[in-house]
């Protein structure tokens, strides 16, 4: 009797020959569509900037008739609302830059949809992430990096352990993205060529200060300092800037200024040079293991963003905060993104960066 899989289709092209190839190596397989918010913004859509949204519904239905598999739409919007809008909105209260995906990924997009694969009696559940699973010593299971590293998707998949990979499928993690295009070209399906999400799917037109402001963030404006505590200027609001940001300073001092620091409780944005976004160690909180917590004194490659170089150190201590120490300076660790730990390709976990130091 044929496994069966619940393959979650956001409406592209990948999570479509995600599950065109799950039909062809015999899986039973079944489409489901998470619909998680559905502010509207024709931009956007015409755009394709959105995931999720009501078009990108009816491209994940018409890519599932195409292939001749059911297809289900489940309301996500309150799980969504509750597990990433109110924390994006908090960190950037917070002072710090969230990055919503890790959130929808692991509360949304895996929580949810096991126990929906579960009623529906699946066996599995499959993702269009470009990501790989092997087995591991032992029977464990390892996640690596996918085979196109340009669209390796590991950052955001580094909170998933082991009873979550022992039933997750990820059927692009060995193909290039023009070979995916090429199989939803060959099958007929109208999203060969639809273009990539870009951006936060839930913000118009890229600019998250709209949705802080339509969600009642109150924007107050304060002082704008350099390290020293000198005041060179005032900004409109400490949650509308993220560290790292050069433009829409406003402070003409005759050299190139950026966000170093943003002190949330003061509502103070501190600038400097280019040098002094360069940090030598992260402290990070909610870390999360694949398989065997690393040990203090590994030597370990991380990333500190999406598409960042990666960078070699040392894990120097475990814990609710742990900490890592580059080999070489990294520019830019920013409170509330992700620092995500490999070895080699093989992905160790990670954990959410909560302060950046100069050792």
């Amino acid at each position: 009797m044929a496994k069966k899989v619940l393959v979650a289709m956001s409406g592209g092209v990948d999570s479509a020959v995600a599950a065109a190839l799950l039909v062809q190596q015999g899986y039973e397989v079944i489409g489901v569509t998470l619909r998680l918010y559905t502010e509207p913004d024709e931009t956007a859509l015409r755009s394709g900037r959105t995931c999720c949204g009501i078009e990108d519904i009816g491209d994940a239905k018409s890519a599932a008739a195409a292939i001749g598999i059911p297809h289900y739409t489940l309301n996500m919007e309150k799980q969504f609302e509750k597990n990433v809008l109110e924390p994006f909105i908090e960190d950037y209260k917070n002072g710090r830059t969230p990055n919503p995906c890790v959130n929808c990924n692991q509360y949304v997009k895996f929580d949810e949809l096991f126990e929906n694969a579960k009623a529906f009696g699946c066996d599995y559940l499959a993702t269009g992430h470009y990501a790989r699973i092997a087995e591991g010593a032992d029977d464990s299971f390892e996640l690596h990096r996918a085979e196109d590293m340009e669209k390796d998707q590991t950052y955001v998949l580094y909170m998933l352990g082991q009873s979550q990979l022992a039933r997750t499928l990820f059927p692009l993690g060995e193909l290039q993205k023009s070979e995916v295009r090429s199989i939803a070209r060959s099958i007929g399906m109208t999203v060969a060529d639809k273009p990539d999400s870009v951006d936060i799917c839930f913000v118009p037109q890229g600019d998250y200060r709209e949705i802080l402001k339509q969600h009642g963030v109150d924007m107050k404006p304060g002082i704008i300092q350099l390290a020293t505590g000198e005041t060179v200027g005032t900004h409109s609001g400490s949650a509308g800037y993220t560290v790292g940001q050069r433009r829409g300073l406003g402070i003409a001092t005759g050299k190139k200024n950026f966000v170093t620091a943003i002190d949330a409780s003061t509502n103070t944005i501190v600038i400097g040079g280019e040098k002094d976004l360069y940090k030598t160690s992260v402290i990070f909180e909610r870390s999360s293991w694949v398989n065997n917590e690393p040990k203090e004194g590994d030597h370990l490659e991380a990333r500190i963003r999406y598409h960042s170089d990666i960078m070699s150190g040392v894990l120097t201590s475990t814990g609710p905060r742990s900490r890592f120490d580059f080999d070489v300076p990294a520019r830019g660790p920013t409170p509330g993104q992700l620092l995500v730990l490999y070895r080699g390709t093989e992905v160790v976990g990670g954990g959410i960066i909560a302060d950046a130091l100069v050792r």
